[in-house]
């Protein structure tokens, strides 16, 4: 397995595997038009994929801060988005694999903090986020009577 740069041509797929995976996980059961956004992400931001023998097995964003960002406050700042893991590869290292590549490329951006915003019930993706460091700061979490947020953040 190999993380690297998705190319144009993949982001198509790299958005529909992160549709099924957030299917497989029932996170989008709350908000379901958010699939349209995980289809879209890309702009502000380079998005990674990990892949075996040209298979897609799951994907992470990181994206620089604008003045539309959801988490960021500041240039200092990225967001890490849409961690998806194939459900066919799940439990082989691949989310461990893209922490660390979206890790290392806020480190080769000179960057001084990661952020990122994660549903309750994203329990694998916590552990997987403070094994590599990352806090959490409920400071930062987006809570509403419908639909909430805890906010992580990792000091580099």
């Amino acid at each position: 397995m190999i993380v690297r740069t998705a190319t144009p041509a993949e982001l198509a797929e790299v958005g529909e595997l992160r549709v099924a995976a957030y299917h497989a996980g029932h996170f989008l059961d709350a908000i379901p038009t958010y699939a349209d956004r995980l289809r879209a992400l890309g702009e502000h931001g380079v998005v990674l994929v990990a892949v075996d023998d040209k298979e897609l097995l799951g994907t992470i964003m990181l994206e620089r801060w604008h003045e539309d960002s959801d988490m960021a406050t500041g240039p200092e700042e990225a967001e890490v988005r849409a961690l998806a893991v194939a459900p066919s590869a799940q439990g082989r290292g691949v989310g461990r694999a893209l922490v660390r590549a979206v890790v290392d490329l806020g480190v080769e951006w000179q960057l001084q903090r990661l952020v990122l915003f994660s549903q309750p019930a994203m329990v694998a993706a916590h552990r997987l986020y403070e094994k590599a460091g990352f806090v959490r700061t409920p400071d930062r979490d987006h809570l509403s009577p419908t639909f909430s947020l805890l906010a992580y953040g990792l000091e580099l």
